[in-house]
């Protein structure tokens, strides 16, 4: 089928979750859900920002339906969701430092590890519940394209050995696609309705990116100074085409890659070939051990039949 980003399908009736839909491509993800009519919920530990995305979305789109649940993945504390079920979740949410030192989180954790990668990992167990009672609910994990290029050692998962902040965040968004695939490997292995889908957003520049007051301004220098990189990278606007797709597109299926159509890099949303280490489904099922282990948690479990 065709897909026209500008005018997607209406969700009238459904609820999604975005991880970080307070700011960056996680707010172009949740307003653009936003326009469908469904209510979208903004993941966000920050009360203050969260409230300035929705009334950006509520200014954008009339009648929106849009609330906020209070969520630090660093460390997984979540707000109880008050609905009865949840058609769909963006795990888009996630935190790029860009020097040292190493930082960890209060239980010990190196931070873009645990937030990126074992935050979600966790949260899709609380969230299996509301995800099961949806007729197809679909967990849609956000990537990043410079994670195609790194390799991970289960031996060194929280970078202790060499850390390099910018290699540190590659392998924990490796870390969150090899998830996403291995998820839907285990859903399917139970029987369940919910379905695993992983996307990346290309490349993305702020200097690109729309204003959304009073989320962020962008000036008329800024706007000036990114108008050469838009012939190589793209908007986060654009950016937040994959995931939307992943999430309203009939036609996507689990354990699929969706990214930008050109080089991977910018462009309307396509399937992508899974290739290389995400291929690799010793290597995805050995990570999804030592996340177990690592949480104490096993999402999978959660979605089995009682």
């Amino acid at each position: 089928m065709s897909w026209d980003v500008k005018h997607l399908p209406r969700a009238d009736g459904k609820t999604f979750l975005v991880t970080g839909g307070n700011a960056g491509i996680g707010y172009f993800v949740a307003e653009q859900l936003a326009g469908t009519g469904a209510t979208v919920i903004l993941g966000s530990r920050d009360p203050v920002k969260a409230e300035a995305a929705q009334a950006s979305i509520r200014a954008r789109v009339p009648g929106a339906r849009v609330g906020h649940v209070r969520l630090d993945l660093s460390s997984p504390r979540t707000e109880p969701l008050d609905i009865e079920r949840l058609d769909a979740v963006v795990y888009n949410a996630g935190v790029l430092l860009d020097r040292p030192p190493r930082r960890l989180t209060e239980e010990g954790t190196e931070l873009m590890f645990a937030t990126n990668h074992l935050g979600h990992f966790a949260l899709t167990w609380w969230l299996a519940p509301l995800l099961a009672a949806a007729p197809a609910g679909r967990v849609v994990t956000t990537g990043s394209f410079t994670a195609k290029s790194e390799s991970l050692g289960l031996d060194d998962l929280q970078n202790e050995r060499d850390y390099r902040p910018k290699r540190a965040y590659a392998r924990s968004k490796l870390a969150q696609m090899l998830f996403g695939f291995e998820l839907d490997r285990r859903l399917r292995a139970v029987g369940s309705t919910t379905m695993s889908v992983v996307t990346h957003p290309g490349g993305a520049l702020d200097s690109l990116t729309p204003s959304r007051p009073p989320v962020r301004v962008r000036t008329t220098g800024e706007r000036l100074r990114g108008l050469p990189a838009g012939l190589l990278l793209q908007s986060k606007e654009a950016a937040a085409w994959p995931a939307v797709r992943a999430v309203l597109d009939p036609a996507v299926r689990g354990g699929q890659l969706w990214g930008p159509r050109v080089f991977g890099i910018r462009g309307l949303p396509v399937l992508e070939p899974v290739r290389g280490q995400l291929a690799d489904v010793e290597l995805a099922a050995r990570l999804w051990t030592a996340s177990r282990e690592l949480t104490g948690l096993d999402p999978s479990l959660a979605f089995s039949p009682a």
